[in-house]
């Protein structure tokens, strides 16, 4: 059936369609207004989903354990991840931090190491060197006096990217452990609702209620959210559960790693971006490095 490995693939193209879609509004109402709002947006579009899949709620099946893990993996994966990857889309752009993301499966497996006592084997350690080299190569171009190697990109931007990458490792490691014999929309609404608490409380800390309110006026804005919040945190998550679920989660990190690639012509085609052959080399041997790492 490949219904892991094909919620995998879709899952990878919604982080596409998702990105975009944020980084656009993102630009507009900042990224702490922007988190708050796709996520309430998305729970709203979840809770109906689960009204219907549950039989009005009566079918949730979900332990306190359960519901636990999931709030944790909801606060490290919504709130601290996608913190600093929303900045991150604004400082550098989508693509790019969509490349550095690539960093989550390689970060993965060394976490599931000391969380998990998973072992990492030569092919593992090839893989993390061969998805770091890609990265470097698109982040890094030659000084044409001196010829020595600079950083292209914004340093906070590629930052923010990096600890991204290590808040959806760290998400995807606990989703693991709490999903198990939940649905994985259920198990979605869990991780979202504890995003919303978590922004709701750095929101009212960084005083930014104003700014949260006002973005209601901007339309452009709204609809980016909108767009984003539905290829993102309802279906994207909800797929990418399911893909770990029903095939390893080796299998489905590398399948979800293919969005730097799927975003290029995406970039050329639609939103007329002039991409580098260093930027597409960089990409594919990423992706490479991904498919090494666990396929190995």
């Amino acid at each position: 059936m490949y219904l892991g490995e094909i919620a995998a693939l879709l899952t990878a193209t919604c982080w596409v369609g998702s990105s975009i879609s944020f980084e656009y509004a993102g630009k507009q109402v900042g990224s702490l207004v922007l988190n708050l709002m796709r996520l309430i947006i998305a729970f709203v579009i979840i809770t109906g989903i689960n009204f219907i899949i549950t039989q009005s709620f009566q079918n949730i099946n979900i332990t306190w354990e359960s519901f636990g893990i999931l709030l944790i993996s909801g606060l490290v994966g919504f709130v601290l991840g996608d913190l600093f990857l929303f900045q991150a889309f604004i400082d550098i752009g989508a693509r790019v931090s969509t490349l550095i993301m690539a960093l989550a499966p390689p970060l993965t497996a060394i976490m599931s190491y000391f969380i998990l006592g998973e072992t990492l084997g030569g092919g593992q350690i090839l893989g993390m060197l061969v998805t770091v080299l890609g990265i470097v190569i698109v982040i890094t171009s030659k000084d044409g006096n001196d010829k020595k190697l600079r950083l292209k990109h914004s340093r906070k931007g590629i930052l923010f990217a990096f600890l991204g990458a290590i808040g959806q490792a760290l998400g995807l490691i606990f989703s693991k452990i709490g999903v198990r014999d939940l649905n994985p929309f259920v198990a979605t609404q869990v991780r979202i609702l504890a995003g919303i608490i978590g922004f709701i409380l750095i929101l009212t800390y960084a005083r930014k209620w104003k700014a949260f309110f006002n973005a209601f006026r901007q339309k452009n804005a709204m609809a980016g959210i909108t767009i984003g919040s539905l290829f993102g945190p309802v279906v994207g998550v909800s797929l990418s559960l399911t893909a770990v679920k029903y095939t390893s989660t080796a299998v489905a990190s590398t399948l979800m790693a293919l969005s730097p690639v799927i975003i290029i012509p995406i970039s050329i085609i639609f939103l007329k971006e002039q991409v580098k052959a260093n930027e597409i080399i960089g990409a594919l041997v990423g992706v490479v490095g991904v498919a090494i790492l666990f396929l190995v």
